[in-house]
């Protein structure tokens, strides 16, 4: 994205990180939010994100996604059952998959939103050489939310040498008691990555705010 900070890149006249926290404070259940910025962010976090809500705190994230997600679980209350991991660049998940992946967490599952991989995928080596083709049929996308019990993620996150972009990847190292169901979000909890991502979220979010539209 040319070094600008998608958190706070701004969709149909909103950040991104707005979009992506309101389906969760519509969630009756989430009680706490923790929010990781960048440091300089942190020290001084944009007005409208101190006055968003009594249950959202700002904390300093680190040099990776998996120190940022640390210092976010530890600035949670110690008696939440569940804690849910979002990556603000996902500023289009609904209220509907938040609330689907929290009841399958508070039943002592782990779940992560995505979608079923709909193009054929290839498994290639050095030289872009494939290797093998893997069966479609088996594999998802994996987005955000993904949520788990409180113990769940506390014990991954526990180890300082964990580090991965995906929280599921390091509850399968450290956990073996859990079991972690995906849970069908679609093709549209897009991941703002490239320019192209910025139209195609911004046309949803219009799409959504049309009258009529669920």
């Amino acid at each position: 994205m040319g070094g600008v900070r998608k958190a706070l890149l701004e969709l149909a006249g909103e950040p991104a990180l707005l979009h992506a926290l309101r389906p969760f404070l519509a969630e009756r259940r989430v009680t706490s939010v923790a929010v990781a910025l960048p440091p300089d962010d942190a020290s001084a976090p944009p007005p409208w994100l101190t006055r968003l809500d009594r249950r959202v705190r700002v904390v300093a994230g680190g040099a990776t996604r998996t120190e940022s997600v640390r210092a976010a679980i530890a600035a949670l209350p110690a008696e939440v059952d569940v804690i849910a991991v979002h990556d603000a660049a996902r500023p289009l998940v609904t209220m509907a998959v938040v609330s689907r992946c929290l009841d399958l967490a508070l039943r002592g599952f782990g779940a992560v939103a995505g979608c079923p991989a709909v193009d054929t995928l290839k498994r290639v080596g050095p030289d872009q050489e494939v290797v093998d083709t893997p069966d479609r049929a088996t594999l998802w996308h994996a987005q955000t939310p993904q949520v788990f019990p409180a113990r769940v993620l506390r014990a991954a996150y526990a180890d300082p040498a964990a580090d991965g972009t995906d929280d599921a990847t390091l509850v399968e190292r450290a956990v073996t008691d859990i079991v972690v169901r995906m849970v069908d979000a679609g093709a549209a909890n897009l991941k703002v990555t490239h320019p192209l991502d910025v139209l195609v979220a911004e046309a949803i979010l219009r799409s959504r705010a049309s009258p009529g539209d669920a």
